[in-house]
């Protein structure tokens, strides 16, 4: 039995150890009499069996292959710090060490990255499998693999593989995993060989998860069928340069030695890629976000029925494809800042970072050192921070020299198009183009296999809606007006991506791994095409920068890149790429400081190229940038703890905005009055044990479902939610008659409006126009309540609304309400803590956890405000990296190093994750030794 297993969640620190014990001993006890009872497929499951695939921490192993002995030094979370003497040894080990701590978890991942998850899970899985395949991550993988990768970093995978292959010699499933025991693979299940494209694989998914603004693409063609220009123009505004910094103040990029001043001048966002509402060209009156007017199909466009019928289908589609790191593009964010050494204590930088990705258990993170024993040219690395299991090398943290962040960028990387099908080829500036093919046979555990045809351009283009059977029919049979081609054989849509190119990633981490100075730095950067990232850096020279990297199209004058193009008009084709050199970059600025949180990168009236139309709207960027000058204002110096401190701000922006509008309305029922004197005297932050923060959010819910919700199209809206509304294109109030049920379609924590920071700033925009009719509500049918007919009569209604809603929820008492009670974390297994039998479910998941934070806040605890509480995206780490001595940086995971889910490693950092806590970052030797509890050698 292991120790200290705990098999229940949110216990906090202190508690007996002996009673975690006792708790981890009965749940396993209750799983073997589960099993035993023939629960789980008829498997048995004995205590020996939930312990088989513990990892060995002590002693030593031999492994073929390895050119000297390894030393793996794990500290009292699990946490490894792995020594060698050669790169290859040191990358083997790391293969080694995360196959025997989370191979599940990559198992299932590259099964997810090859379109094979019908191989381990059934015809479950055939529809993601098929688009999987369609995409063609590991095709693309190979292609990287065989033609763009350097000789060193294939060497470095090859090592890595060889280290995977190495635990996995001789084991049975269960002996792996207890999950393959669940699956019925303990005996007969041999995983396939690691390989290096396995590992490359994972940076295709890691890319899609953090594609940019595809979901906004989707969604604003959707819109067109309820929305007309103007009202999708207000959903979408402009970013607001002057309230909110971006990233690039007083920058520079390199081409033809361009330099530039980025002091806001507060003129606005006129010109290249800012928001507005224009005549389309080339097809019809469109909703664009260029401020020389839309591009694509809009409302009266070409091809729109089909347009938006083919979107819905894709869109269910991507719902269902499984996320490797993000939301599936919603909701993505990170925080990550750097702080000058003559801002600090220290007199060197300080350097924060919290990517905002979906919680999993285990987490997407793997804490690990990769070191040296001595740095040379047989064994260049002294490297600690985050990885990913399933591929070597370090991805966020530091070296001897050097720090560095990561946050998603959101640059508009891809783009959709509506192809005219025509025969077995689509039409191409009037010509009918053969679509090139290729064959995929789907292979389905328990089943028959599958066979598909994926369709690509002669750009390489892959015909997504082949994907959707609905897809062709609604095609085939779409209305289109005179402008676009002839109904013939219909629409589909494909994909223009920029990761469908093989490229550098893999490069860019090792040398991001063994760079020394901000020179090194920017030069590994630059091999970081896809995701596109923002890059912080700091290093021990008091230096401190930032750089975008990444492969970023160009497109034709007028086409912005918000709305799908039409595919068979070659002037929507892309261009090229902004020059590596162009680029904007920032290099120790006079401020002293760098914030990255989402924001737009620089202001589009200083840069000539569009980098997206849809930047996150600086809510959190912003609020860092206060906090950073609040705290240096009169010769301030910020701390390590300071650092930490910014990173669990709780503030709601939205909430000081509207606050005093609402204390301001008048309330006759004294439940509802009672529940609007919590907020008088908040001081609006989130922390989980606030009523006020509980009947707020409730309340802001409540607006924007009155406001932008109900007037939505069903694509949008809630799966289940259903509302009459009027069948014509319009959100203009009318008579009960006439109207037709329709019921939302997507899954609650993907549908709009989600409340994030974009829903900010329609609102702070709307509060100025008390009478638009955003704020007006149509009686529903069955709602005997008067309709709104303006803001103050809307907010009326929400506060009403939120206040039955938590009576609901929480109970009448509000002495008994508490943010935390409604906004709470549940940690699920990726796979069988979903899909898997109740119980299965029970003895895999953790969970819940009441939270602070929110949507929007710097502790971005997000939750989606049209579907509910519950937290959908979070801070899936927490680092505070100390440039003056490295061994006093600070770090956190959200769940822990195993994936063994009776690890006592499962979740042992979780508690301390949700309280806001950070563990102590060994890096030198002495301070590795000091914290060393388990000590392994591989030897030769």
């Amino acid at each position: 039995m292991p120790p200290n297993t705990t098999a229940s969640s949110g216990q906090k620190p202190g508690k007996s150890g002996r009673k975690k014990g006792r708790r981890a001993r009965l749940v396993v006890f209750v799983l073997v009499l589960a099993i035993v009872a023939g629960v789980a497929y008829g498997a048995y499951w004995s205590i020996s069996t939930v312990r088989a695939s513990f990892p060995q921490t002590k002693g030593s192993i031999s492994l073929e292959g390895l050119s000297g002995p390894v030393d793996v030094k794990r500290d009292s979370y699990g946490i490894p710090q792995i020594y060698a003497s050669s790169d290859e040894d040191l990358f083997m080990a790391q293969g080694y060490v995360q196959a025997q701590d989370r191979f599940y978890e990559m198992d299932v991942r590259r099964h997810m990255t090859s379109g094979r998850l019908s191989e381990m899970f059934g015809k479950g899985q055939v529809d993601n499998d098929e688009f999987l395949r369609t995409l063609g991550w590991d095709r693309v993988a190979k292609e990287e693999y065989d033609k763009k990768l350097s000789a060193s970093t294939k060497k470095y995978l090859q090592a890595y593989a060889k280290g995977v292959n190495a635990y996995l010699q001789g084991k049975s499933g269960k002996q792996i995993s207890l999950e393959y025991a669940a699956l019925g693979f303990e005996n007969d299940y041999k995983p396939a060989q690691w390989t290096p494209v396995d590992s490359v694989s994972w940076l295709k998914a890691m890319a899609w998860d953090l594609r940019g603004n595809m979901q906004d693409e989707i969604d604003r063609a959707l819109m067109t069928s309820r929305l007309g220009p103007k009202q999708i123009a207000d959903l979408y505004p402009a970013y607001p340069y002057s309230r909110n910094q971006a990233i690039v103040q007083q920058g520079q990029y390199d081409e033809l030695t361009k330099t530039f001043d980025g002091g806001d001048d507060g003129s606005g966002t006129s010109g290249n890629g800012t928001s507005g509402t224009g005549t389309g060209t080339g097809t019809g009156a469109g909703t664009g976000t260029s401020g020389s007017g839309g591009t694509g199909i809009g409302t009266q466009g070409s091809a729109s029925s089909a347009l938006e019928s083919q979107l819905e289908g894709l869109y269910r589609v991507l719902d269902d494809v499984p996320t490797a790191v993000g939301v599936n593009g919603n909701g993505i964010g990170s925080n990550s800042w750097v702080v000058g050494g003559e801002h600090t204590i220290t007199g060197k930088p300080l350097l924060a970072n919290d990517p905002h990705l979906s919680p999993s258990l285990p987490s997407v993170w793997y804490q690990m050192g990769l070191h040296c024993r001595s740095v040379s040219a047989k064994c260049q690395y002294d490297v600690t921070g985050y990885t990913f299991a399933g591929m070597p090398g370090v991805v966020i943290g530091h070296n001897q020299n050097i720090s560095w962040g990561m946050t998603n960028s959101g640059v508009d990387v891809t783009d959709l198009y509506l192809e005219k099908l025509t025969g077995d080829g689509y039409l191409y500036d009037g010509k009918v183009k053969p679509f090139t093919t290729r064959e995929e046979t789907i292979k389905v555990a328990g089943g028959e296999p599958k066979k598909i045809v994926v369709r690509q351009t002669s750009d390489g283009m892959p015909l997504l809606s082949d994907r959707d059977n609905e897809l062709v029919k609604v095609g085939k049979k779409a209305t289109v007006d005179t402008a676009a081609p002839d109904r013939g054989d219909g629409y589909g849509i494909a994909l223009r991506w920029t990761a469908l190119d093989p490229g550098t990633s893999m490069d860019a981490v090792f040398a991001m791994d063994r760079a020394t100075d901000w020179k090194g730095f920017r030069e590994a950067a630059a091999l970081f095409d896809v995701p596109s990232q923002n890059l912080v850096y700091a290093d021990t020279d008091d230096n401190i920068g930032y750089t975008l990297p990444g492969k970023i199209p160009t497109r034709a004058e007028g086409d912005d890149g918000s709305l799908p193009a039409p595919g068979w008009d070659s002037k929507y084709k892309w261009t090229g790429y902004i020059p590596k050199d162009a680029l904007p970059y920032e290099y120790n600025p006079e401020r002293g400081y760098i914030v990255t949180a989402n924001q737009a990168v620089i202001d589009q009236d200083k840069y000539p190229y569009t980098l997206t139309t849809d930047w996150g709207y600086g809510t959190r960027s912003q609020r860092i940038t206060d906090l950073i000058e609040q705290k240096i204002k009169g010769d301030g110096k910020i701390s390590t703890d300071d650092m930490r401190q910014m990173q669990l701000d709780n503030s709601s922006e939205i909430a000081k905005l509207l606050v005093p509008k609402l204390l301001k309305i008048d309330l006759a029922d004294k439940d509802v009055r009672e529940a609007q004197e919590l907020l008088e005297g908040w001081d609006y932050t989130q922390d989980a044990d606030s009523a006020a923060a509980a009947y707020f959010n409730a309340v802001w819910r409540n607006i924007l479902k009155l406001a932008f919700g109900n007037k939505l199209p069903k694509e949008l809206r809630v799966k289940g939610q259903c509302l009459w509304v009027d069948p014509v294109n319009s959100t203009a109030p009318v008579d009960e008659t006439g109207k037709v049920l329709e019921c939302g379609q997507r899954d609650a924590d993907q549908a709009q409006p989600d409340g994030g920071d974009r829903w900010f700033e329609v609102v702070r925009k709307l509060m100025n126009e008390p009478n638009s009719d955003w704020w007006r509500t149509p009686a529903g049918v069955g709602d005997s309540r008067p309709k709104a007919t303006n803001r103050d009569q809307l907010f009326k209604r929400a506060m009403i609304d939120a206040r039955w809603e938590l009576t609901s929820k929480l109970g009448k008492d509000i002495d008994t309400w508490s943010w935390g009670r409604l906004h709470r974390l549940f940690l699920k297994n990726q796979t069988l803590g979903t899909e898997g039998p109740g119980f299965l479910q029970y003895m895999l998941n953790r969970g819940p956890w009441k939270l602070s934070g929110g949507e929007a806040a710097v502790n971005a605890t997000g939750w989606n405000a049209a579907g509910g509480y519950e937290v959908v995206w979070v801070p899936s780490m927490r680092m505070v990296v100390n440039l003056a001595d490295l061994d006093k940086s600070k770090w956190i995971n959200l769940t822990g190093a195993s994936g063994h889910a009776y690890s006592a490693h499962y979740t042992d950092q979780t508690d301390k994750w949700a309280d806001g806590e950070l563990l102590d970052w060994s890096f030198s030797d002495k301070a590795v030794d000091d914290t060393t509890s388990d000590t392994l050698v591989l030897r030769p």
